[in-house]
């Protein structure tokens, strides 16, 4: 419970007056302070707005934690998590919303599952596995003591992506697109980094001779050695005229901005569509693992915790190169 005012008794609730400007507190820990206004009547109006979008702390069913879940724990995660984990918490709510936590049961999650898996299996395993995650959540902050439901609940089998790109699709694709797709091809082949990975990339992370990163999805951190095609891809980037005027971003679209994820999806889409070629973006990560032929150097340049890790990511995509037969059988003419 926090403490009593000592001043401003006329404010409301988590609203404080700091200098000329009010602002909105929140109970969270650690607390945000959110500006409203230096006018008392336009501060209160945000303020309202703001309350009215504060969870429940008492609201116990599954969509109560949820809007709790979406204060203090999706914030955290990457951007693209969050984009995933919005549409994922929606489809749960629709199902579980007005339920209290204690009263889902295991079978209420298989139900689930067979259900969404009749259209989407992959996704359905993804959102099991939120729903586990907000599970936890609520056993945390105390609203249950109970054991999650999803322990001992068998997801559906996924077969692993297999997708491997030959090199003419990659260049009838490349070929079709546009400038600023055919740089981020170009740099997702030549340092295996995911998407967002790419986007976030800017001039400033080229640092003593390295492409400097951290990856979104593990936080591992890589020095890449700007060398060969590298440099030479890097320099075809900055030459542009235009380049560089507003941003510092490394991949810009065609108004000098940093290139967006859907900007990169709705293009490259169109460009492989024209190109009549079906692989995914992402496919292009795993094509520079195979490509390497080095399981080592792969697992390094992807940043993979271990090799199995790698192995895995690999082993399917080309198939093993392998050596035949030495000998051969020769017939011969046996007397009779």
């Amino acid at each position: 419970m926090g403490r009593k005012r000592t001043t401003n008794h006329n404010l409301p609730p988590r609203m404080h007056l700091k200098g000329k400007m009010y602002y909105h507190v929140s109970t969270d820990s650690p607390r945000k302070w959110t500006k409203l206004a230096d006018d008392l009547g336009l501060a209160k109006r945000l303020w309202a707005e703001i309350e009215s979008e504060q969870p429940d702390p008492n609201d116990c069913t599954f969509s109560g934690i949820v809007a709790r879940y979406k204060k203090q724990v999706l914030p955290s995660k990457a951007p693209r998590t969050q984009l995933d984990n919005e549409k994922e918490l929606e489809r749960l709510v629709a199902v579980f919303g007005g339920m209290p936590i204690e009263t889902i049961k295991p079978h209420h999650i298989k139900r689930y599952l067979e259900e969404r898996g009749k259209t989407a299996k992959v996704r359905a395993n993804r959102e099991r596995a939120l729903f586990s995650h907000v599970f936890n959540f609520a056993r945390e902050c105390g609203y249950t003591d109970a054991t999650n439901p999803c322990m001992g609940v068998k997801g559906h089998r996924e077969a692993g992506r297999d997708r491997y790109i030959e090199d003419a699709e990659f260049l009838a694709v490349w070929n079709k697109a546009d400038a600023a797709v055919q740089d981020a091809m170009d740099l997702a082949h030549l340092t295996g980094q995911r998407p967002a990975d790419l986007l976030k990339m800017n001039r400033s992370d080229i640092r003593e001779g390295t492409l400097c990163l951290a990856q979104n999805k593990t936080g591992k951190k890589l020095r890449i050695e700007v060398e060969g095609e590298l440099l030479a891809l890097l320099e075809r980037i900055q030459s542009r005229e235009g380049y560089g005027l507003a941003v510092d971003a490394l991949l810009q679209d065609g108004n000098g901005q940093r290139l967006s994820y859907g900007a990169l999806r709705s293009r490259f889409d169109k460009a492989r569509i024209a190109a009549k070629v079906s692989f995914q973006f992402r496919d292009i990560r795993a094509k520079t693992a195979t490509d390497t032929e080095d399981l080592a150097h792969a697992q390094r340049l992807l940043g993979h915790r271990n090799r199995a890790m790698t192995e895995h990511y690999t082993r399917n995509r080309k198939g093993d190169k392998v050596r035949p037969l030495a000998g051969r059988i020769v017939e011969t003419e046996k007397e009779l």
